[in-house]
């Protein structure tokens, strides 16, 4: 057993006069440091070299055990459920924010793991509902408490990347009229009254993204590859900082120079300068990496 050490007379002045030297120095103070930590915007990126088989069947079972360890990992709890509780609660009406481009949708398999932590949480099957093109229409959606938001990573001919930001275009009645300059106002969605403060999690899916596109056209498999990742975290735009840096890392290797996205992904930028949405600043994210190392780009 840890005994608990008392704190004597010397000990406080040898620590109130380390932390006066400090400062004198201008070093910063506990205080300030640990207020600091606090303000970075955590994401977890955990990857497995498994989940995605060679013809690209995905282990379901394997992708459900991801996603624990990347939740547990950003609260800090040993179990999935506890974690899961610290942002469902059984009286909440679940939107599960789902992606089903044909080539690349959110995985099934996914979307059935988070239902199911979701479930364990009390929330009554009816008061849950997963959806991409129909969230206006579905009684859920409209009275929706909770909004669980996931979709694939891809390089996009209208926003650079198709992202966790740009995931909510379809909360609005209207989504081409938010095309312009590859997406510039895309932010402005989740400040409208039926989003605001409403997304419990965000899931960025990394197993296999898309880090190109040729012209007009959306997919090419030739720029698609086994990444084997997920990305987890509570602010969007850090989550898509991360993603889009893993992106444009792919796109250098592939390349071999720093060809940038066109369009550019700028989309992620102006949801955190002009929307205020989160973090696009690197040194205001604190990346935790779990599993699978090789070839991380990051």
């Amino acid at each position: 057993m840890m005994l608990k050490k008392e704190i004597t007379r010397r000990d406080f002045i040898k620590f109130t006069g380390a932390a006066t030297a400090g400062l004198a120095l201008g070093l910063p103070s506990l205080a300030e440091i640990t207020a600091e930590k606090e303000a970075l915007s955590r994401v977890i990126l955990i990857r497995n070299q498994n989940v995605v088989a060679s013809d690209g069947t995905i282990n379901a079972d394997l992708l459900g055990t991801m996603l624990d360890e990347a939740v547990m990992a950003f609260f800090g709890d040993k179990q999935p459920q506890d974690s899961w509780r610290r942002i469902i609660k059984p009286e909440d009406y679940v939107g599960i924010k789902t992606n089903i481009w044909k080539y690349l949708p959110t995985p099934p398999a996914l979307e059935s793991a988070i239902k199911n932590r979701v479930l364990e949480c009390g929330v009554p099957s009816e008061n849950i509902a997963i959806s991409d093109r129909e969230i206006l229409e579905l009684p859920v959606f409209k009275k929706a408490t909770a909004l669980i938001n996931t979709r694939p990573m891809r390089a996009h001919a209208w926003a650079g990347v198709g992202s966790l930001i740009k995931n909510y275009i379809m909360f609005v009645p209207d989504p081409w009229s938010y095309h312009d300059n590859s997406c510039e106002n895309i932010g402005s969605i989740w400040l409208m009254p039926h989003v605001k403060g409403r997304t419990r999690l965000n899931i960025l899916v990394m197993l296999t993204p898309q880090f190109h596109i040729l012209g007009p056209h959306h997919f090419d498999r030739k720029y698609v590859w086994n990444y084997g990742g997920l990305l987890v975290g509570t602010d969007p735009v850090a989550v898509d900082s991360v993603g889009l840096k893993i992106i444009q890392a792919k796109r250098k290797l592939f390349f071999g120079d720093d060809q940038g996205l066109k369009p550019p992904a700028h989309h992620i930028e102006f949801a955190d300068k002009k929307f205020k949405l989160g973090q696009s600043d690197f040194s205001k994210i604190e990346l935790i990496r779990l599993g699978w190392n090789e070839d991380i780009l990051i």
